[in-house]
């Protein structure tokens, strides 16, 4: 197999570092990430995932970048010519194959969560958070998910979204995109910010953030007993992975399409320290305001959707700091999952010679079909009757992409890079001028990542 180069490129490294935030910040910096902080304690389980950022979730981001920009192709082209460039199995293009099955997977059931943040936008516009209670609030969200039209409606509107953006192309609809939205997203983030620094409880809001009570953050407590738990230290990995968009094949597309001019190593740092900046910025805007309103921290995934209206519709321009609230989520979602997408698009076009519009069309269509039965699994199908080994449609989707795709995906990741092919690839893409650098990655790449990977899987299926 010869190697193809492709014939379009990012215009600049920073829009490719543009393009490369916007996937990895997503819903789950602003949605996820505060409510695991608020179940772990804090400040003690941010400076855990910082360090799961800086030693796996990092090396294994340089690892897909680099490979995806050594071959140019889409991830399963890629990992065939790379396994034939460096003389080993051609069954590594299943890793292609993995993530870019993964993605679409991921893709049919985002966009309906993603779908709830249109609906809350036009919710806090029309001044449905004034006066909400915790018993209003929860009926707020359980009409919305309660029903398959309304539902439908929303899956299919953000599907047409991200149809729009990836059937124009890298230049003229990605990285026109990321361009606009990802400063727009981070200034927003910083207004509600301040918003929350003059509206909400700011100074007992940092102090949960950024106090670290480690011996507390690893006991897990009944009443008066209690014992260690590695449970903290296993999410942390966990997200501090899955929030960089690792495994699905997104990160090696897009670097497929770098420069290669471009430093991968800062690119990867800048890319990191966003995504990390951008979730803290979002617990610092809404754990304020959710102490300032004495409500509860630990409410998992409904701190967005029902928790956070709740502390809106009863604030000082409460209702004008929601809808820029549920934007930025918006936006969040709508270029993580245009990076999710890209990877099937590039194959479609590159390997079956699709044109760029015909190959959006049936990624998106076929996401937009499965994704109606992640709409019908909170209303229709939420019975033990449409469920299977005790999960609904939705959560069974969710299970087998983050909990085994994505993690198997990055592992072998890890072990191609840092194993299987010849250390050269590594430094002639990487082109470190540090050889202390490049050894401390190549050590964590073939060692720490791999291991923690492992940890997280094998908690994710149940081993221990």
């Amino acid at each position: 197999m010869t190697k193809q180069t492709q014939q379009v490129l990012w215009s600049t490294r920073f829009a490719f570092i543009l393009a490369a935030i916007g996937s990895a910040i997503g819903l789950g910096n602003v949605w996820k990430f505060p409510y695991i902080t608020g179940e772990n304690g804090g400040g003690a389980f941010i400076l855990l995932y910082l360090a799961c950022i800086a030693l796996i979730g990092l090396p294994v981001l340089v690892a897909e970048i680099t490979l995806g920009r050594r071959a140019r192709q889409n991830p399963v082209s890629a990992m065939q010519f790379l396994a034939q460039e460096e003389g080993v199995t051609s069954g590594w293009r299943l890793l292609g194959w993995m993530g870019t099955f993964a993605g679409v997977l991921i893709l049919s059931f985002y966009s309906v969560v993603a779908g709830w943040t249109i609906a809350y936008v036009i919710e806090a516009v029309s001044g449905s958070f004034t006066g909400l209670t915790g018993e209003t609030s929860g009926a707020l969200f359980g009409d919305l998910i309660g029903s398959w039209e309304e539902g439908l409606l929303w899956h299919t509107f953000f599907m047409l979204l991200v149809l729009f953006v990836v059937a124009r192309g890298v230049r003229h609809g990605l990285e026109r995109l990321v361009v606009i939205l990802m400063p727009l997203l981070f200034g927003m983030l910083l207004v509600l910010a301040v918003y929350a620094a003059f509206a909400g409880d700011f100074l007992k809001g940092l102090g949960y953030m950024f106090n670290a009570d480690f011996q507390a953050l690893f006991q897990k407590c009944e009443g008066e007993a209690c014992e260690f738990t590695a449970e903290p230290l296993l999410v942390a990995m966990g997200h501090a992975f899955f929030t960089l968009s690792l495994g699905m094949g997104a990160m090696m597309v897009y670097g497929s399409y770098l420069p290669k001019q471009a430093s991968i190593m800062n690119s990867a740092i800048v890319i990191a320290l966003a995504d990390t900046l951008v979730a803290l910025l979002a617990g610092i805007a809404i754990f304020p305001l959710v102490f300032a309103n004495g409500l509860q921290l630990g409410a998992g995934p409904g701190l967005v959707f029902v928790t956070l209206p709740i502390a809106f519709g009863s604030m000082p321009a409460g209702l004008l700091f929601g809808a820029i609230f549920f934007v930025l989520l918006l936006f969040a979602a709508w270029t993580s999952a245009i990076s999710i997408s890209e990877p099937m698009i590039a194959w479609l076009t590159g390997k079956r010679g699709l044109s760029r519009v015909s190959a959006s069309l049936l990624v998106i269509g076929v996401a937009w079909f499965v994704g109606i039965g992640s709409v019908l699994s909170f209303n229709l199908w939420s019975g033990e009757t449409y469920q299977l080994f005790g999960k609904t449609f939705f959560d069974l989707k969710d299970y087998l992409a983050s909990n085994i795709l994505l993690p198997l995906g990055g592992l072998m990741i890890a072990i191609f890079i840092g194993w299987a092919a010849h250390r050269r690839l590594s430094e002639e893409e990487l082109a470190l001028q540090n050889p202390a650098v490049f050894g401390l990655w190549r050590w964590l790449v073939r060692y720490v990542a791999p291991l923690g990977i492992i940890l997280v899987f094998l908690n994710a299926i149940g081993i221990f």
